[in-house]
């Protein structure tokens, strides 16, 4: 081999180091944009959890909040019937009425 062909050779091999640098720096970079996408993710899985938590609260005080005004009529309606049948009763008690 002999001087010219070497300087070939090297002048390739500085070509081919000079990309491969560029390939590697393009490599680190998009390994970079993978690290911060997975912590992104976790950050993001963590809130899911905590939105999940939180939803399941809200649902509960809906659902208490849509049972209170049930049993508040359910509360009226004894009341009513218990008035009803007193004013029976009382109305049976005092002599049905008749003078």
């Amino acid at each position: 081999m002999n001087q010219n062909e070497m300087a070939e050779k090297l002048v390739d091999v500085e070509a081919r180091s000079k990309s491969n640098t560029k390939r590697i720096d393009k490599l680190e970079e998009r390994q970079d944009n993978l690290e911060e996408l997975t912590k992104a993710f976790s950050v993001m899985e963590n809130e899911q959890k905590h939105i999940k938590t939180d939803v399941g609260e809200i649902k509960e005080d809906v659902k208490q909040l849509v049972e209170k005004p049930a049993k508040r009529w359910d509360g009226v309606v004894d009341k009513a019937i218990a008035v009803i049948v007193g004013a029976v009763v009382g109305f049976l008690l005092n002599g049905g009425g008749i003078p």
